[in-house]
């Protein structure tokens, strides 16, 4: 029987499950090695915190299971903060983590660390490779873990001496579990039969749709249902996209976005009056439901989630335990077999409705939109941005006010467009690492991440991985000077603020083309639309850094009465 690197033998089980890609930085040595040998590329992060990032935006883009690969100790500690915000948003990804020498346990070896305790709380499954002969299975068991069920990240940890022992290169495995969701599962027909009954004798039944909605198949799956059974759609932060905000039906995002100004202040009044509220994969969680106080205390509730626990968290719900796609696939047929919906106006009222709260939205926002202040109005930007987007585009946010402002200023008007907003922790940071992985993920769809001055200083080292791996990524800074967010939330609840929350300059433009990236820096509006055109259309990263109002904030709820007096 020949003998083989165990290293040889997990490149190829990684080959098996469809991995093309690793994000890492070099370790475990003999693994990434090995991986390269076969054709597999290896991004190199500049720290693992950003790699991590990059995998769940490769993972939320691709619908495959990305791999991102750490050393042992200081490394492995980076790796928590991605790994969390995958674990809260259901995203599936696998760490490989090298392990010291198997003879050097718990003898204080350079940068040894208790890495199942670290990860027990970020990760679904974490579990150390315990001999060489045994790669396989626990790789298939990890891409088994980080894609079945609710998704989430696996971790295996693997000694740097077993990866380069020889054992028998013997195996009879041939599965795939590189894709997700990993098992489609539908409730029990009961169940069904219970949620049809219940939307049959509704008389204002919508959607609240979240992440769960938004991802590959399960979106076109909303999508047929909202056309099929006209129900107004409205959706999480994390569901934008998950239908074309052009439907007559489609009420936009929601969640904590009703402030002044918001498409909220005027669409939420058609949420308070259903009496039946169908929620597709979301957490029903504070951002989702503005502190869960969106709904009225006479609504019931359908609930849609792969995760049981999840169902009747914060609502009680008629449970339809199953992944998104496989359930409204279901609901769907067995609501159409029984006679779909009672019409008799229904969905009409509800877009004359929708309709004039759109209207009503954009009368809001027009002087904003069209302003020629300088600095530039984030509202303005917005618009700019609007009129390029193409019908087959990615766009990212970082966290805070950068994701409330694309998804409350920018509308979806294309089936293949797609949103990604890191909010399961919403930490900030993250907005440039999700975009790297989201346009490998789908090199011909153009992706565009937005992102603000406050989080840009946590991952601008991430400009030299673009221009080295020659990733076209267009890059919108919004330069204010200021953690806007902090400094607004601060005077709102406590009527000052602290002195982090104010910068000191940064030419962002010069950083970008010290690494070897274009970058343009724009000071007046005017140069708007010259600057996002020249981004959106090249071929290599360009950054635009736009000096943006450092007094503009988003319509948010708790700046309502406050920051926005009435």
């Amino acid at each position: 029987m020949p003998r083989q690197q165990v290293s040889d033998l997990a490149a190829v089980a990684l080959r098996r499950h469809g991995v093309e890609i690793i994000f890492a930085q070099s370790l475990p040595s003999a693994l990434v090695l090995a991986c390269e040998a076969r054709g597999i590329r290896q991004i190199a992060y500049r720290q693992e915190n950003m790699g991590g990032a990059m995998a769940d935006g490769y993972a939320r883009r691709s619908g495959r299971i990305p791999v991102v690969c750490a050393q042992n100790g200081p490394a492995a500690t980076l790796l928590v903060p991605p790994l969390a915000e995958a674990l809260k948003a259901s995203v599936p990804l696998v760490a490989l983590v090298q392990d010291v020498e198997r003879p050097h346990v718990d003898r204080n070896a350079f940068q040894e660390f208790d890495h199942p305790s670290l990860f027990a709380s970020c990760s679904k499954w974490c579990r150390r490779l315990p001999a060489g002969d045994r790669v396989e299975d626990y790789l298939d068991a990890a891409f088994v873990a980080a894609g079945s069920g609710r998704p989430g990240p696996a971790v295996l940890l693997l000694p740097a001496d077993l990866l380069k022992e020889e054992v028998e290169a013997f195996s009879r495995r041939t599965s795939c579990y590189g894709t997700w969701p990993l098992d489609p599962v539908q409730p029990a027909p009961r169940s069904l039969a219970a949620a049809v009954a219940a939307l049959q004798e509704a008389k204002t039944p919508v959607i609240l749709a979240g992440g769960g909605a938004a991802v590959g198949e399960a979106a076109e799956a909303l999508r047929q249902f909202q056309a099929l059974h006209r129900i107004p759609v409205f959706t999480t932060n994390m569901g934008k996209g998950a239908v074309v905000e052009t439907h007559p039906l489609s009420a936009g995002v929601l969640g904590s976005l009703t402030g002044p100004k918001a498409l909220g202040r005027h669409s939420r009044g058609l949420l308070r009056k259903a009496d039946l509220v169908l929620l597709v994969g979301t957490r029903t969680n504070q951002n989702g439901t503005d502190s869960w106080r969106l709904f009225a205390e006479s609504s019931r509730f359908i609930h849609i989630d792969i995760d049981p626990q999840e169902i009747g968290r914060n609502y009680e719900a008629l449970r339809l335990v199953g992944d998104t796609r496989s359930v409204l696939e279901a609901l769907s047929t067995a609501l159409a077999a029984a006679g779909g919906l009672a019409q008799e106006g229904r969905a009409e009222r509800a877009a004359t409705e929708i309709a004039a709260a759109w209207t009503a939205f954009e009368a809001d926002r027009a002087a904003l939109a069209q302003s020629s202040a300088q600095p530039i109005r984030p509202e303005r930007v917005m618009r700019a941005l609007q009129a390029r987007l193409p019908e087959q585009a990615t766009l990212v946010a970082d966290a805070s006010y950068s994701s409330m402002w694309l998804v409350g200023q920018l509308r979806a008007t294309h089936h293949g467009q797609r949103f990604l907003t890191p909010r399961g922790l919403a930490g900030l940071g993250w907005g440039l690492p999700l975009a790297i992985g989201a346009q490998i993920a789908a090199p011909e769809a153009k992706t565009l991440v937005l992102i603000g001055d406050g989080g840009f200083a946590h991952s601008w080292a991430e400009l030299e991985t673009l221009v080295r791996c020659r990733i076209p990524l267009a890059i919108l800074l919004l330069n204010n000077g200021v953690l806007g967010y902090q400094k607004d939330a601060e005077i709102a609840k406590f009527g000052r603020y602290t002195t982090a929350c104010h910068f000191a300059p940064v030419d962002h433009a010069a950083i970008a083309m010290g690494c070897g990236c274009r970058a343009l820096r724009v000071h007046d509006p005017a140069l708007l639309d010259a600057a996002l055109s020249e981004a959106m259309e090249a071929d290599e990263p360009v950054l635009v850094e736009i000096l943006s109002d450092p007094d503009a904030h988003p319509p948010l709820s708790l700046f309502d009465g406050t920051l926005d007096p009435a």
